[in-house]
This record gives structure tokens, C-alpha cells and sequence, in this order.
């Protein structure tokens, strides 16, 4: 393996070029035109252009991955996580064309890709399962059947694929069309496959996944587990090791399961077995035949480089270390850093302003970002990922916790306030976390989010001074009136310069001594390190602190223009996607709830619903349109 191409794209990209290179081994990026000048094309040994804006006319192409493995000599390819990873066709392809693919055998993706696939072969080898329908038989009666005969609660899931996508919890039978419908649609859009299954649900249990390792030699042995239970929309944001509810007992009994699936289906690399865990009894989810999002979790635990593993597995060679030679130390937590806000909704736009946090023991961050880079609709929304390997795990919670707060990160919303908070949440803190973690305690989780009166207030003087700092000569007599708008409050601030850069701003009855300085502003004697962006037209997004604050800029605009009442009667899209539906009708009268359209983005589809009690006015838009941030929708008559 001399030059090894790499078929995927931003930090799972630059993460492969780093163990590759080290390795002394050559490496081939791939982009698309939105990725012309991202990190991982500029890192690779050379590049090749795919050409096409969305991931079917780029990364998907696997007749243009084979052009650019012959046109730039590779001879190995790695396909990351996501995209073509798991598809057996594509791993057939690489190795018909004459290269090495790093990655289980075709044969063995078949086997355990599908979900379907992959529980038979599970039951006839021991390995616990829920009871469920995994028939070829895809008809809407069949399942309507199927259904009555497992029993509600029931999941509906995509055979293909994962990342939470064509997944639908149901709790009752007139729940259960919908549900095949728009997981089907889902499915179809992010797999090319709409064949699903159904299961019985559990309310109430953990997300467990096994990390496993086989050679081509017959050697296969499991790196401990990892819990996965803090989710939103299906998809993992906090992922750590070991799990706090796994006992040595249980994860004997786990990896002994997932070991014996990998040696039934012939398995050769790295895969992750999942497992619903409920107290002591444990069920398969799936294995997904590739490295997954959170392999660094288990790299931090056992000191391992699992890229490192996958490349020499790939070369023919034994697995580095036995069963017996692995071993577990301290605890690893791991955060998804993604383009949402705290109610996951995605977002895109530029970033602004980018800085790691200052390096802490134990720290790592996988991202592809800088300043600049651009975040578009036509990928997942994930920016990156904070690490941190610590003594124990309260020791990992505080150091991850911090370095959420000193990361920089603006132009756009992120999730990085709310995972820090997640983090310091009682329930996960005290290691309590199930899947409905989020369901039950988001609100709790949002509201930590809140930022106190001081935090705005230095967010307004920032935004309103900029980098110029008030002027350091005489004081001036008269106020500067301020107005900004944060959320749906509007904040009236009086501000009098007093010389030597020094203020004195008044907020309703309170008055306050302050100075503004590039980086920081001090309100009553407490310093708040704060970064801005300016997103245009007033609008400004501050951190102050560790408080993400969005603000704009009301000084100069007409009082009567301050107010929400057109926004009341408004919806807009809110970011860019695809619309592919339209539920609502002209003169419809709905519940608020009630979905209107549904819009796909980031490769899922998000329903937007009715904010409240409405009356539906003109509809903006069809089936099939591309909408933009604020573009709008449909007007509502009452």
C-alpha cells in the first residue's frame, strides 16, 4: 500500500491523511466543487476533483472514485464513514478494479448491512434480538399485520444505512402509515433503498455499541464498548467509554455477541455491533460495517489508532494485539459539534470566526474547519468532534465541559452551548442518561442556555462598539441611545461615554460601570471574554463567555418596526433545503402542531408545523422547490 485514496471528505478525511502519512503512505483527496479548497484537499498528498455540488453527482459516483484512483495512481482506498462505506457494490468495485479496499469483504457487508440480514444471522448464532418483522414482503398490509402481531410500542426502521435516518417510533396503529411512509421516503432518499422493518420498541433504554476488530487470518476481538444514549432525532451527539451501567460481567457477555456475529458473517476490519441494553438483558440493533463517527472514544480508552489497524489489517497482516493484550484505561467522552440550534434545527451559512480551545491533557479535536469554510445544505450537519481522556469520568465531564466554553465558533448557530450543557446536566452527570434522555429533560437542558443580564449586556456593548473600543479622550455629556433585540426581548441602553475608554451604560433601573476593549468587556469589575461576528443587516452573533448570544441592531430603525406581529403571521423557511411536501391547503383551518410542509436538508426531512391555532392565507411555494434561510412560505389569515 503505497498511495491510498480516500473516499469521503472534511474531518473523517483529514483524520485518515494523519495515520496514513505517519505510516509513510501516500494519500488521495477527493472533492467536490463546494470542497474545492477545504482542509483535507489542501492536506492530502495530491487531489482530485469529482466535480458535481451534491453528494450524487460526487461522493456517491463510484464510476468517478474508480477515475480518480486510475488517474492518480492510488492503489488502496478508504471509504471513512457515511457515503459509500457500507455499500457492497462499491467495495466489489475496488477490488474488481485491482485495488485494495480497507474494509470488511463484500460479502460480509451484504450479510450484516442489512438490518433484516444481519438479526437472522444474529438469532441463528445466539446473539439476543427484539421481536420483529425483517420480511421481504414490504407491502403496507403485510406490516399493518406484522404490527398487531408484535405489538405496540414499535420502531420502524430503514434496512439500509443508519445515522438515525428512515427511523419512526410508533406508539399506536394509526401512527404506523405515516410512519412507513416518510421513513420509506427517508430511506429511499439517503440509501437508494426504501425496504424497511419493524420491531418492538423500547421506551426506556440505553444505546450500547461494541467496538470489534477481525483480521483475515480468523482473528477477532471486540475494544469494549461505547454508550451512546444521548440522542436527538436518532442520531448519537455524546458518546463515552465505558459505559457507567455496564458491569464487567455484562461487557464480557456483550463482546462475546458481537464477536461471534463478526465470525459468522466471515468479517475482516473494523465494525461496531449495537445493542439496546435494559438492564441487565441486552438486544441487537444492528453492525455497521465500517469505522464509526466515534472510534476516537475507544482510541482515548485503549491508546490504540484504529485507522492504524484498518490499514494493516488491509495489508494482509495480523491483528496487532490479542484479547487479552487490550486493555482500558481511565474514561473518554465524546461530543458531536454540529451546524443546529438548541432544537436541532440545521443551519448553514460561513463561519465567521473559528479558534480551538486552549490544549487541556487529553484533548482532541477532529474537525475540518477554519475561518471561512462554508457550511452547505448538501452534506450532514456535523462541524466536528471534542474529545477528552481523563483519570474518571467526572474529571472528563469538567474538561469537556470547558473546552466547549473556550471553543470560538461563529457565523452560524451550533450546538456547542447545548452539548456543554448536556454535559452538566444532573441526570447524565450522574451517568442516568437513556435514549429519551433529550425527550425528557430538553427543556431542562434549554433552558440552561439562558444567559444572565450581565452576558447580554456585554454582548451589546461589544456588538455596538466593535473593535473600535469608546474613545479614550474627554467624556462626552450626552447618552448614546442604544436599541437591540435579543430573542423577543428589546433592550433599551443608555450609554455615556466618560473618558479613558470608560462607560457608564443604563438598562432599565439598573446602572452599570463598564469598559469595551478588543476580546473583552468589563461590567462592574467582571471581565467577559467576548468574540463577534457580524451576519449583516444589524444582526450580530456574540459570544460572551460561554454564551452563544444572537442580537440585532434596532438604534436606527422606526419604533414601530421593532414588533413581531408580521413575523406572527409568517413562516418562513428557516434554513435551505428541499421542500417535498406541502400538507397545508388555502383557507385550511389547523391546530397548532399540525404539519404544513416538510422540508429535507442535511439529509433528513423536517416537518414544520403550525406554530399555533391558524387559519392558512397563501401558500409561497410547491413540491420539489429549493428554499432559502427566511424565504417565505405561507402566510396565515388569522
Amino acid at each position: 500500500m503505497k498511495r491510498l485514496l480516500i473516499a469521503n471528505r472534511g474531518e473523517i478525511a483529514r483524520r485518515i491523511i494523519r495515520t496514513a502519512h505517519a505510516m509513510g503512505i501516500e494519500t488521495v483527496a477527493v472533492f467536490s466543487e463546494p470542497d474545492a479548497k477545504a482542509l483535507h484537499v489542501r492536506e492530502a498528498t495530491s487531489a482530485f476533483a469529482l466535480g458535481g455540488t451534491t453528494s450524487a453527482d460526487s461522493y456517491l459516483r463510484v464510476d468517478r472514485l474508480l477515475d480518480a484512483a486510475v488517474a492518480t495512481g492510488a492503489d488502496a482506498v478508504h471509504p471513512g464513514y457515511g457515503f459509500l462505506s457500507e455499500n457492497a457494490d462499491f467495495a466489489q468495485a475496488v477490488i474488481d478494479a485491482g485495488l485494495t479496499w480497507v474494509g470488511p469483504p463484500p460479502s460480509a457487508i451484504r450479510a450484516l448491512g442489512s438490518k433484516s440480514a444481519a438479526k437472522a444471522l444474529a438469532v441463528a448464532h445466539g446473539v439476543p434480538c427484539l421481536p420483529g418483522y425483517f420480511g421481504e414482503d414490504q407491502r403496507e398490509a403485510s406490516f399493518v399485520a406484522e404490527a398487531q402481531r408484535i405489538g405496540f410500542p414499535l420502531m420502524v426502521k430503514a434496512v439500509a444505512g443508519g445515522g438515525g435516518r428512515g427511523m419512526r417510533l410508533v406508539h399506536s396503529a394509526d401512527q404506523l402509515l405515516p410512519a412507513l411512509k416518510g421513513a420509506r421516503s427517508e430511506a429511499l432518499a439517503g440509501f437508494a433503498n426504501g425496504d424497511l422493518l419493524i420491531e418492538r420498541a423500547l421506551l426506556r433504554p440505553r444505546h450500547v455499541e461494541v467496538q470489534v476488530f477481525a483480521d483475515a487470518l480468523g482473528h477477532c476481538v471486540h475494544l469494549g464498548e461505547r454508550d451512546c444514549s444521548v440522542q436527538r432525532r436518532h442520531q448519537k451527539i455524546i458518546e463515552e467509554a465505558p459505559s457507567p451501567a455496564v458491569s464487567p460481567e455484562l461487557r464480557e457477555e456483550l463482546g462475546r455477541c458481537a464477536v461471534a456475529l463478526a465470525q459468522a458473517a466471515g468479517y475482516v476490519g473494523a465494525g461496531t455491533v449495537e445493542f439496546l441494553v435494559d438492564g441487565d438483558g441486552f438486544f441487537l440493533m444492528e453492525m455497521n460495517t465500517r469505522l464509526q463517527v466515534e472510534h476516537p472514544v475507544t482510541e482515548a480508552l485503549t491508546g490504540l489508532d484504529l485507522v492504524e489497524w484498518q490499514l494493516r489489517v488491509a495489508r494482509g497482516e495480523p491483528l496487532p494485539l490479542k484479547q487479552e493484550q487490550i486493555t482500558f484505561t481511565g474514561h473518554a467522552i465524546e461530543v458531536r459539534l454540529c451546524a443546529e440550534d438548541e432544537h436541532y434545527t440545521p443551519h448553514t451559512g460561513r463561519v465567521l470566526l473559528f479558534a480551538e480551545p486552549p490544549p487541556v491533557p487529553g484533548l482532541r479535536f477532529d474537525h475540518a474547519l477554519e475561518t471561512g469554510s462554508e457550511v452547505t445544505p448538501h452534506y450532514d450537519a456535523m462541524l466536528g468532534k471534542l474529545i477528552v481522556h481523563a483519570p474518571t469520568r467526572t474529571e472528563a465531564i469538567d474538561r469537556l465541559a470547558h473546552a466547549l466554553d473556550q471553543t470560538r465558533l461563529l457565523g452560524l448557530p451550533t450546538n456547542r452551548a447545548f452539548l456543554a450543557a448536556c454535559l452538566r446536566h444532573p441526570v447524565f452527570h450522574e451517568g442516568g442518561a437513556l435514549i429519551p434522555f433529550l425527550a425528557e429533560e430538553g427543556e431542562t437542558v434549554r433552558a440552561m442556555l439562558l444567559p444572565p443580564p450581565d452576558a447580554v449586556l456585554a454582548g451589546v456593548l461589544a456588538a455596538a462598539f466593535g473593535a473600535q473600543p469608546p474613545a479614550t479622550g474627554l467624556a462626552c455629556p450626552f447618552p448614546r441611545p442604544l436599541r437591540w433585540l435579543h430573542g423577543e426581548q428589546v433592550l433599551d441602553v443608555a450609554v455615556r461615554e466618560q473618558g479613558q475608554g470608560a462607560l457608564r451604560a443604563t438598562w432599565g433601573e439598573r446602572t452599570v460601570q463598564a469598559c469595551v476593549s478588543p476580546g473583552r468587556v468589563v461590567i462592574d469589575g467582571v471581565t467577559w471574554p467576548v468574540a463577534t461576528a457580524a451576519l449583516g443587516a444589524g444582526r450580530w452573533q456574540v459570544q460572551a463567555g460561554a454564551h452563544t448570544i444572537a442580537l440585532a441592531d434596532l438604534s436606527l430603525a422606526p419604533r414601530e418596526s421593532t414588533g413581531g406581529a408580521s413575523a406572527a403571521r409568517e413562516l418562513r423557511a428557516p434554513f435551505n433545503g428541499k421542500l417535498i411536501a406541502v400538507h397545508a391547503q388555502a383557507g385550511a383551518i389547523l391546530a397548532k402542531g399540525e404539519p404544513l410542509l416538510v422540508i429535507e436538508s442535511m439529509k433528513l426531512e423536517h416537518t414544520l408545523a403550525a406554530p399555533r391555532d391558524i387559519t392558512v392565507g397563501a401558500i409561497s411555494v410547491e413540491t420539489g422547490q429549493q428554499v432559502a434561510p427566511g424565504q417565505l412560505l405561507i402566510t396565515f389569515s388569522a
